[in-house]
């Protein structure tokens, strides 16, 4: 080679995209669990547990279904 210059990729790096993806992922979850509207504290995380709930009971009944 006759240059000092590093050779340029032909295609962006698959990194800088899952960087972007995993940003707007992380956005998505963040509003979903702050929500639209400012409920108080207790209420969340009575939302939350109910969701953890309902997730362990769907689980159980795909695995004896």
């Amino acid at each position: 080679m006759t240059t000092f210059e590093p050779v340029r990729p032909a295609v962006p790096r698959a990194r800088e995209v899952r960087a972007s993806v995993l940003a707007a992922f992380q956005l998505v979850e963040d509003a979903r669990y702050l929500g639209s509207d400012r409920r108080p504290r207790r209420r969340r995380s009575r939302v939350m547990a109910e969701r953890a709930v309902a997730d362990r009971k769907l689980q159980r009944d795909l695995r004896a279904g």
